[in-house]
């Protein structure tokens, strides 16, 4: 029996970060005195028809239904979810009613309409299907968003080189065609980021720096037009629809996250700018507009997932590093999502 830890500085970087994950898992079990069960997990939700939707990079997919995810304190290790291959690792997250439809755009700008009761309904801890064969995607095309398709308002688009596009939702209505362009990414570029917006609202845009830009969405003209100026080596974090009121959880690649509250992030007068600093990080993953009572979900590269109460983030006017909301070990989050369960009957 091992006295003390062996050197693994000669072991597979992958198997490393499965070992600290297990000793990490091991220290939780283990218990911390000063917490209790009910400070660690709420069971709280009762079960319902929402789904959580998690895809691979390559289209391994599968739904969970939510309150299977019970919730933790902020800061918590969460538990894995989506198995995958080491070179497969998660991609997108979603919450979806399974009544719902999913639209998926790919890399080329297409759209795709899936029922989310068509995706396998699975346990936390599965493998998973491909999504492959239920859409006929061209060589080389892949997966790049996922939404449930609202079926009102306007769905907002911004594309790698901060280009953005608005589409009423008719676009995506019974007649439209599986695999119907959106527009060309080979001029505007990939797909980056999408949310829906009520129409007369603004539109907060973040990039993986921490710089962000918020203006009125009806500046948006018919054939979209520049969003924001970013820096050659910035990119495009989040996209999601706010008023004055709105508050917005951004997420960093090292599990920290902050509410940016709009009321102290004021709007520009036209789209295009390089925007300011939202949150004070050199790599932000995420941005969803919350509300109070929502939780919040979170997936790492290693497929570990939290449910959080957002309640538990302070909202802050001004520019923070953010608090801890994911506790990682060699691992990193890549996704997020909100699960609006105060604004659900």
């Amino acid at each position: 029996m091992f006295t003390e830890r062996p050197d693994l500085s000669q072991v597979d970087p992958a198997i490393v970060a499965y070992i600290e994950s297990l000793e990490a898992e091991i220290e939780r079990l283990a218990g911390d005195k000063k917490a209790t069960a009910e400070s660690l997990l709420e069971t709280t939700e009762p079960p319902t028809t929402f789904n959580v939707i998690t895809i691979s990079r390559n289209g391994l997919a599968k739904r969970t239904p939510r309150h299977l995810y019970s919730r933790q304190r902020r800061g918590g290790m969460g538990i894995f979810d989506l198995e995958s291959a080491d070179d497969d690792p998660p991609l997108l997250l979603a919450v979806a009613d399974a009544g719902e439809e999913l639209l998926l755009i790919t890399t080329l700008g297409r759209v795709f309409k899936l029922p989310a009761s068509r995706l396998p309904e699975l346990p936390v801890r599965t493998r998973g299907q491909s999504l492959t064969g239920q859409l006929e995607l061209k060589q080389g095309e892949k997966l790049a968003l996922a939404l449930p398709n609202r079926g009102g308002g306007y769905l907002n688009v911004i594309t790698t080189t901060g280009q953005i596009r608005r589409l009423r939702h008719h676009f995506f209505g019974e007649n439209m065609a599986q695999g119907n362009l959106i527009y060309d990414a080979r001029a505007l570029g990939a797909p980056a980021a999408a949310c829906w917006s009520s129409g007369s609202g603004d539109v907060f845009i973040a990039t993986r720096q921490g710089k962000a830009i918020r203006f009125a969405e009806d500046t948006i003209p018919f054939k979209g037009c520049l969003g924001i100026r970013l820096a050659d080596d910035d990119a495009i974090a989040g996209l999601c629809a706010v008023t004055e009121a709105s508050g917005v959880f951004l997420l960093t690649a090292d599990g920290k996250g902050t509410i940016r509250q709009m009321a102290g992030f004021s709007a520009n007068k036209a789209p295009g700018a390089g925007g300011k600093v939202a949150i004070k990080a050199e790599d932000v993953v995420g941005a969803v507009t919350i509300t109070p009572g929502d939780d919040i979900f979170a997936i790492s590269r290693l497929s570990k997932i939290i449910r959080f109460t957002a309640d538990e983030v302070p909202p802050k006017e001004g520019v923070v590093q953010g608090v801890n909301c994911m506790a990682l070990r060699a691992d990193e989050t890549v996704a997020l999502a909100a699960g609006r369960v105060a604004n659900e009957g």
